[in-house]
């Protein structure tokens, strides 16, 4: 959530920079809650001085044994007009914090203006796509053979956008998993968690899924309201909610592999084929909590940390700073990483990773005192590193070969109990 402070006295500063993104600030109304507000602050400010005055005439006249009946009941009128001038002080608070749990983070300085992905910046391209002298095979054809990757089956056991995967697809998908966790837990240093994939309400909203993106989750019947976890940001995040951290515990480096569950509403039609877009799906999430003035250099590391997957694997790949209209909600900057997909002969999305400096922060009350023992909020970074399915995909049409079997890549074989090549025929 955007500071409350800054959104009044910068409020039109505040609208330019989200205009931006495409979004536009209701100054109007929040020109007109603040307005009410602060009328009810002064009438509950004069209002507590009249009784303050009252309890000093009170006491003088209980002092000298005088009757003070009429005061005290003048006192009473009063405790109730400042209780009601409080009250609907309150209510212009609330309303006004409702209102701003609606708006997305504000966008870096550094960040590229435009629209839509086709402002998006091209920050750097690293590895050449191979060049194939057989005909390329999507996963989906490539699998098809052993019903590695089963949609039909998984439609038919859940509904569509669903997959089961089998035998040796199934095995690279494990083998993925275990790797990259260890190589962000033993090269990165991140520290690994295990995390419910159902989360309460207020968690979601501690990390801007709620209330704007409710329509894309999975809820329970629970009189609680559970939700399914789109990512396992929202839980790693929220590890530090409600803190006040040791300054020198920081930065707080998380990792988590998870199931990850979306209703993709509005993508119907999108990358229906095979496994790319699915309501279930897992990755390997990094949480950073950082101090402010580290959070940017924070946010080129946790991308070269994601990055890293891809270069360990010879994956050829790109990086894009996102302009400020294809930004998510929380963020303040995002670097989008592009895996090259040989069936669709172009670069799609495998990480995404954000600053929301004190965006969730903000929402969840983490803190940190700093060299001055001043309370300050917590910057909160996430990446995915990375879509688990997305990087299935990328490994077998990447290292597919002419006999429609694929290679395995060097770094995961000892992951496949000495396997180096999986999908042969039989």
């Amino acid at each position: 959530m955007i500071d409350l402070k800054l959104i009044r006295d910068q409020l039109e500063t505040v609208a330019e920079k989200l205009a931006k993104r495409g979004y536009q600030l209701d100054v109007s109304t929040i020109q007109s809650l603040e307005s009410e507000r602060r009328e009810h602050l002064k009438k509950s400010e004069k209002l507590q001085m009249a009784r303050n005055q009252i309890a000093k005439e009170i006491g003088l006249k209980k002092r000298n044994g005088d009757n003070c009946d009429d005061l005290l009941d003048q006192a009473s009128t009063l405790s109730e007009q400042t209780k009601c001038a409080e009250q609907a002080c309150k209510a212009c608070e609330s309303k006004l914090y409702e209102l701003l749990s609606g708006v997305p983070n504000i966008p870096h300085a550094s960040v590229p203006d435009g629209v839509s992905e086709d402002d998006n910046v091209l920050v750097r391209t690293i590895g050449t796509p191979r060049t194939f002298d057989f005909e390329i095979k999507d996963h989906e054809t490539l699998t098809a053979a052993s019903h590695g990757i089963d949609t039909a089956l998984g439609a038919q056991l859940a509904g569509s956008r669903f997959s089961v995967l089998k035998d040796e697809v199934a095995q690279l998908h494990r083998a993925l998993v275990n790797w990259m966790l260890d190589v962000q837990v033993e090269q990165h240093g991140y520290t690994e968690h295990n995390i419910p994939v159902l989360a309460k309400p207020e968690t979601l909203y501690g990390t801007g899924q709620l209330p704007k993106f409710k329509e894309d989750l999975f809820v329970t019947n629970d009189e609680r309201e559970l939700m399914l976890i789109p990512t396992a940001e929202v839980q790693l995040v929220n590890v530090v909610a409600n803190q006040i951290i040791d300054r020198q515990a920081l930065p707080i480096k998380l990792c988590a592999h998870s199931l990850c569950f979306r209703k993709e509403a509005g993508s119907y039609g999108k990358d229906t084929k095979g496994i790319f877009r699915a309501h279930q799906f897992e990755k390997i999430e990094l949480v950073r909590l950082e101090k402010p003035e580290d959070a940017y250099e924070a946010l080129e590391e946790i991308t070269k940390h994601a990055e890293s997957i891809l270069q360990q694997l010879n994956l050829p790949y790109r990086v894009m700073a996102l302009c400020a209209g294809d930004m998510g909600f929380a963020a303040s900057k995002t670097y989008d990483i592009e895996v090259w997909i040989p069936s669709q002969h172009q670069y799609r999305e495998i990480s995404s990773c954000s600053n929301t400096e004190d965006f969730q922060s903000r929402r969840i009350k983490a803190r940190y005192k700093n060299a001055e023992k001043k309370t300050v909020l917590l910057h909160a970074l996430n990446g995915s590193g990375v879509a688990v399915g997305r990087l299935l995909i990328a490994v077998l049409e990447n290292y597919q070969q002419a006999d429609g079997s694929v290679l395995i890549p060097e770094v995961l074989i000892p992951y496949m109990r000495g396997k180096k090549h999986i999908l042969q025929a039989k």
